[in-house]
């Protein structure tokens, strides 16, 4: 191959020699965006539309009206697009697992190991109930409140409350035990109190799940047993908090040690409680809906025992429903998914089992993920979008009109302090400890749960992991920490159209840098403002300051609330509240970013469309999507995010620059006089 190449040269040298030299070869294309000329696609707008009149239909119109919604999804949008990229570029990671032969005891072993427990549909059915009876056998061994505690001190074991273990509010350095409310088998306690047709026909849908539950466990009396199941559930979603009072950081974050627990929640064995999980010597709590806690707890002695067995077995049952028989799947998909949110069939199971892996062993799955389809390319430009995001919020800070110098200064300090994390984990987790065997998927899922707690309870006595992730890297989301004062962006949502290192700079300042914003909004919005910038619950806030953004608040959720896409269901402005200040000034901080790349030059004009009008149509992109009913009542209920069609419309509303980009005047249906604009951010 060398006296090849070297002859060639030398021809070539000799036609230099005797000839003029040819032109330089033409420059390759640049590479093209996935989506359009310059990374939006035009084809799903229509332009038949008014942008002051409904800006997310003149962007997605076209669209909303032809799409079809698959028969095994609750919503669509454009997330769901990302995310199915992210599931094929799976799927065939553990293809090829399957095809080769991983090192036993490996990470790979696991993750193969754990998905092929899971498609092994004949060896589920084959072993039936046999995987659950030791638990099962438990349960009907309580004899009284005693052995009823040492079921509530065991890992996956129902009650009126919960334990986690997170970074303690007044000393973010060190762990303690969380104690929240818990206890309920339908999303939240609207379930269980409003009143009309559909909410009775949720818990028609209910009863006769849990009915079907107990039918298919043997029990004499399914019925009755559902009945008693379902009593206990309703008197704990009497007691149990609104979700949006749950948000209040003054009320929900309440500090105690073991003997203010005790004295709060006299009903418990707490000593037998937390011994049970591990967490025996623990002396300091964090307690969030303290008499959600204390009164459900109260009914561990008011409500029957029988009928505690019975809400001990169906909540076990339920918790593992997909990973027994198919009659149990079946079953839960029925409810879970048919009769709460619209959804007309199962998802694949191959789909299906992504999920599973990605709860169970998922960091296992991200490292090779990251591996295949995250270059370094990309988490480079992610870092410079992150930095000038950082800078434009800076930058907005010196001029917020609102906020007084000192409170702006505190303001700047945990801006300062902000940890971007991008892509994956410095350290991945280490599943050593992890036992997964092919042929026994139950206890592979139920080792996966015991593992993890575990993991955490190893750690209570040392210093906060601040390298840990609570998505993986697949995941196509982000998240703010309060606690560490971080925001993390996997490399899962770094894919177009949220983010195309091909398409032009507006696109990606729009969507990919309006989520940035909105991610280091969550750092000042209702809730994360009262965490400095170490992580700990203070008021850094002068009176003055405090009371005009609650007053800017008070303005977005009566605007959100306008928002009615349901007959008798509009959005519920306090319980959105923290992501809809995220939505508005993330977009600002977006755009001010934008326009401080540009560096006092003018943007092109591309297909028609300024540097500014192609950033607004980037935003109402990313958040194009349907949701069934169904579903889209339960997010109004229980998500703090609002629906797509708000997250897509509303923010752009409180921006002067977009009423400019798009000539939205007074009498256009979605203009806001000028006072009427919520500025936060």
């Amino acid at each position: 191959m060398r006296s090849a190449s070297l002859s060639g040269l030398a021809a070539i040298a000799l036609l230099v020699a005797c000839s003029k030299a040819p032109p330089p070869p033409a420059a390759p294309p640049p590479p093209k965006p996935a989506y359009g000329s310059f990374g939006v696609d035009l084809t799903a707008m229509d332009t038949s539309v008014k942008p002051g009149d409904d800006f997310y239909r003149y962007v997605n119109g076209k669209w909303l009206d032809s799409f079809q919604m698959p028969a095994d999804r609750a919503g669509y949008g454009t997330g769901t697009v990302v995310f199915e990229k992210t599931e094929a570029d799976l799927h065939a990671i553990l293809d090829e697992l399957a095809g080769s032969k991983p090192a036993a005891g490996s990470v790979e072993q696991k993750v193969a190991d754990m998905y092929a427990g899971w498609m092994d549909q004949a060896g589920i059915e084959a072993r039936g109930l046999e995987p659950l009876q030791p638990y099962l056998a438990r349960i009907a061994a309580v004899k009284d409140k005693a052995g009823l505690m040492q079921l509530v001190g065991s890992v996956d074991y129902q009650a009126p409350f919960a334990v986690g273990i997170n970074p303690d509010t007044i000393d973010p350095t060190r762990y303690v035990a969380w104690v929240g409310q818990s206890g309920l088998g339908m999303p939240n306690r609207d379930y269980y109190l409003k009143k009309g047709e559909k909410f009775d026909a949720y818990r028609a849908a209910y009863a006769t799940y849990v009915t079907k539950v107990f039918e298919l466990l043997g029990n004499k009396d399914p019925a009755g047993a559902a009945q008693r199941v379902i009593g206990i559930e309703n008197k704990i979603a009497a007691v149990a908090w609104a979700p949006e009072r749950q948000r209040k950081v003054s009320e929900a974050v309440n500090p105690m040690d073991l003997a203010g627990l005790k004295k709060l929640v006299p009903s418990i064995d707490w000593q037998l409680v937390l011994g049970g999980v591990g967490l025996g010597e623990m002396q300091n709590f964090v307690v969030a809906e303290t008499t959600a806690i204390r009164d459900g707890a109260k009914l561990l002695d008011s409500e029957p025992l029988a009928a505690w067995k019975d809400y001990m077995t169906f909540h076990f049952v339920n918790g593992y429903s997909t990973d027994l028989p198919k009659a149990f799947d079946d079953a839960q998909f029925d409810f879970n998914s048919k009769a709460l949110r619209g959804v007309e069939q199962q998802r694949d199971r191959w789909k299906r089992g992504l999920t599973l892996v990605d709860g169970s062993i998922g960091e296992g799955l991200g490292e090779i993920y990251v591996r295949k389809h995250f270059p370094p390319e990309t988490k480079a430009k992610m870092d410079e979008l992150v930095a000038n995001l950082r800078a434009a919020l800076k930058e907005r800070l010196k001029t917020l009109a609102w906020m007084d110098d000192a409170t702006r200064a505190e303001a700047v300090k945990k801006l300062d302090a902000f940890e971007p994390r991008i892509g994956y984990p410095t350290k991945w987790r280490d599943y050593s400890a992890l036992t997964v065997e092919r042929g026994k998927h139950f206890e592979n899922v139920r080792n996966a749960r015991i593992f993890d707690w575990e993991r955490q309870v190893k750690r209570i006595h040392q210093p906060v992991d601040r390298s840990e992730w609570f998505m993986t890297p697949q995941t196509v989301d982000a998240y703010y920490d309060p606690s560490k004062n971080q925001i993390t962006f996997p490399a899962g949502i770094l894919q177009p159209p949220f983010f195309d290192p091909n398409a032009d700079a507006a696109v990606n300042y729009g969507a990919i840098g309006a989520i940035i914003g909105h991610e280091i909004g969550h750092g000042f919005d209702d809730q994360g403002r009262e965490f400095d910038g170490s992580g700990k619950v203070r008021n850094w806030w002068t009176p003055q300051t405090n009371a005009r953004f609650v007053e800017a608040t008070k303005k977005l959720g009566a605007l959100y609330a306008s928002f009615c896409p349901l007959e008798g269901a509009c959005v519920n402005g306090d319980l959105t509240m923290g992501e809809n200040i995220g939505d508005v000034g993330g977009l600002e901080m977006a755009h001010t970013a934008y326009q401080l790349s540009l560096a006092g030059k003018e943007a092109p004009v591309l297909d028609g469309f300024t540097g500014d009008q192609r950033f607004f149509l980037s935003f109402a992109q990313a958040w194009r999507g349907k949701t069934r009913d169904d579903a889209l009542r339960a997010q109004m209920l229980t998500d703090p995010h609002s629906p797509r069609g708000a997250r897509g419309a509303f923010p752009e509303r409180n921006m002067d620059a977009w009423y400019a980009a798009f000539n939205v005047q007074a009498g256009d249906k979605q203009y806001l006089d000028p006072k009427d604009r919520v500025r936060i951010w």
